[in-house]
C-alpha cells in the first residue's frame, strides 16, 4: 500500500486536480485497493470547501471525477503518507518546516521533479488566471502524475 499526499496553497485548485488525476491512473490501473490518494493545502483559507469551479470543470472535461473538500496539512501527515508532493517552491519549504525528522524530509518531493527532473520546475498557480490556466495545469498535472505513477506502482507490484 502506498499512500500519496498532493499539496497546494489553498487545496482548491492544484493538488485537488493533481489528487484527481492521480486517482484515474490508479482506477484505470485496477489498483485502488493498493494506493491511498490524498491532498491538502499549507494554509488553511479553504478548509471544507470544495475545489474551484474551474478546477472542476476541467476535470470533468477530461471525464476525470473530482470530489474533494479542502483540508490543511500537518506534521501527523508526514508521518502517514509516504510520499509529499508540494506543487512549488514555496509550498515544498513550508511543507518541510513543519517536518520533524529526516525521514519525513525525504517523503517530500516537487511534482513536476517525476516528469522533468533536476529543473526545479514548479506547477504554477492558476487561482488568479483563466481557463485556459486551468487547461495548462490539467496537463502538467497529467504529464507529472503519469511519471509518479509509473514509478510508484513498480513499488506495490
Amino acid at each position: 500500500m502506498k499512500k500519496i499526499l498532493f499539496v497546494c496553497l489553498g487545496n482548491i485548485c492544484r493538488s485537488p486536480m493533481a489528487e484527481a488525476i492521480f486517482k484515474d491512473l490508479v482506477e484505470r490501473e485496477n489498483l485502488s485497493d493498493k494506493f491511498v490518494v490524498d491532498s491538502a493545502g499549507t494554509a488553511n483559507y479553504h478548509k471544507g470547501r470544495n475545489p474551484d469551479p474551474r478546477t472542476i470543470q476541467v476535470c470533468q472535461e477530461n471525464l476525470v471525477k473530482i470530489k474533494h473538500l479542502g483540508q490543511q496539512i500537518n506534521v501527523k501527515d508526514l508521518s502517514y503518507y509516504d510520499y509529499i508532493i508540494a506543487m512549488d517552491l514555496q509550498n515544498l519549504s513550508n511543507i518541510k518546516k513543519i517536518a520533524e525528522t529526516k525521514e519525513q524530509v525525504n517523503k517530500i518531493h516537487l511534482m513536476r521533479d517525476f516528469s522533468e527532473p533536476h529543473q526545479n520546475l514548479i506547477v504554477p498557480d492558476p487561482y488568479y488566471g483563466n481557463m485556459e490556466d486551468f487547461k495548462e495545469v490539467f496537463y502538467i498535472l497529467t504529464k507529472s502524475c503519469k511519471a509518479l505513477f509509473d514509478q510508484v506502482k513498480e513499488e506495490v507490484s
